[in-house]
């Protein structure tokens, strides 16, 4: 019998000090009523001690940062060499929490600042962040909303969901909506699925996505009427947070062939963890797991600045040491984009090896994941066709049902295209620039 069964059996009975029925393990609810929020039942249901500074020190670390575990993520750690266990070093407190760096931000990302309406971020130029949950089923020690943790009760309500879908109507440049939290799978089936319907009546919406951890630490969440009530509102597409091979167990596999046989794009955000998941072995494990049960590995975060997060933090160059070890050696599908979600709000950054060795007018010099370092030679024939976004008359075949006729390009695109006669992008409160203004 595994670890992983040996303690399910030995936390259900104690939890309810008798026996439980499988159909109770199951059930996300009693899951929930019985998430372990205290040192002393985490140590008497997995059968170990911590020494009393050690206690102290993790008391003092719950005054700003809550626990919660489910029984079922708690039930995957080894007991054995729990200090070591990746399931325990991502659901139990450290002290080095409470240790705040000079560069670590309550709101790295300025979700806050960057939202225009309730529940709204709306940082991206043609998608919106909706946080319609800021409760989850487990606290997970490396939360980027850690600011946040430790809320209860904290579902918004229908007037204050309604602000949100008025932002989202108005702003006819949203064709994404993202899901988010909290976990939104902490609302019942019939509130999500009044949350999604209103979603589907606005017409420039085109995608839903849904952000939940519930495939990882409560599985059992994903129950047969929660995939038929989603089904109805396709397309709907779901990423989840798998960062460890370990917690891909017959229980998620079960609940991700559930999502993914109703016809629900998977994908997989894994955050890059010091004593967790910092190592290429670890991860080509993970991205091959999921890919053998149907989750598309998307992104590999750099972990964030968050306070309390800094034990957690890697260098850069881990990541690029990984990604290193992904690329050429497994399946192009199977390699996340490893990305660094920029302090201030300035979004996703992909991060990746460098393989443009050097160019010319005519080759370009390249090197494989090998070394091999090649050329690949330009085209001699090729005409450089002028844009000036006169796209009525141009010949390629521009006549596309629902185009966009946007004809702003910011940032990087504003430089590199024909139609705009800016030449540079300077920041705010340049000196240079200020000293030619006389300001």
């Amino acid at each position: 019998m595994s670890i992983y069964s040996i303690n399910q059996q030995k936390i259900a009975a104690d939890l309810s000090e008798n026996q439980v029925h499988q159909s109770k393990w199951t059930d996300w609810h009693w899951q929930l009523r019985h998430s372990i929020n205290r040192v002393d039942t985490f140590e008497k249901l997995l059968g170990i001690k911590l020494n009393d500074v050690e206690r102290r020190k993790i008391e003092l670390t719950l005054r700003k940062f809550p626990l919660s575990i489910t029984p079922y993520y708690l039930s995957l750690i080894d007991t054995d060499d729990f200090r070591n266990d990746p399931i325990f070093r991502q659901a139990f407190p450290d002290p080095k929490e409470l240790e705040i760096d000079k560069c670590d931000m309550s709101d790295p990302l300025a979700e806050d600042r960057d939202s225009p309406a309730p529940g709204i971020t709306h940082r991206y130029p043609d998608r919106v962040l909706f946080h319609i949950s800021n409760v989850c089923s487990m606290y997970c020690r490396h939360c980027t909303r850690k600011r946040k943790v430790g809320d209860t009760d904290s579902i918004p309500d229908r007037d204050q969901i309604r602000a949100g879908l008025d932002y989202i109507r108005g702003a006819t440049e949203v064709r994404d909506v993202l899901l988010s939290g909290g976990d939104p799978l902490m609302l019942s089936d019939q509130y999500l699925d009044w949350v999604l319907t209103e979603l589907r009546q606005i017409k420039h919406v085109q995608v839903i996505r849904i952000g939940s951890r519930m495939p990882v630490v409560l599985p059992y969440r994903i129950t047969d009427g929660l995939v038929e009530m989603l089904k109805k509102h396709h397309p709907i597409w779901l990423n989840t947070h798998f960062n460890h091979p370990r917690e891909i167990t017959s229980s998620s596999k079960q609940a991700l062939r559930k999502l993914a046989d109703a016809g629900i794009p998977l994908g997989n955000q894994t955050v890059l963890l010091a004593g967790v998941n910092d190592c290429v072995r670890i991860v080509k494990s993970l991205v091959h797991k999921l890919v053998e049960n149907r989750v598309r590995p998307y992104y590999l975060y750099q972990c964030d600045l968050s306070e309390g997060l800094s034990h957690f933090r890697t260098p850069v160059g881990k990541g690029i040491e990984i990604m290193e070890g992904l690329i050429g050696h497994t399946s192009g599908f199977s390699v996340p984009t490893y990305v660094i979600d920029a302090p201030g709000g300035g979004g996703k950054i992909p991060l990746t090896p460098n393989y443009l060795i050097s160019l010319s007018t005519n080759k370009v010099v390249l090197r494989n994941y090998e070394g091999v370092i090649t050329t690949y030679a330009e085209p001699e024939s090729y005409k450089t066709k002028f844009c000036e976004r006169q796209c009525t008359t141009c010949d390629l075949q521009l006549k596309l049902e629902g185009a966009d006729d946007n004809n702003n390009a910011t940032g990087i695109e504003q430089l590199l295209c024909d139609y705009d006669e800016t030449i540079s992008l300077t920041p705010a409160g340049n000196e240079r620039m200020e000293r030619r203004d006389g300001s």
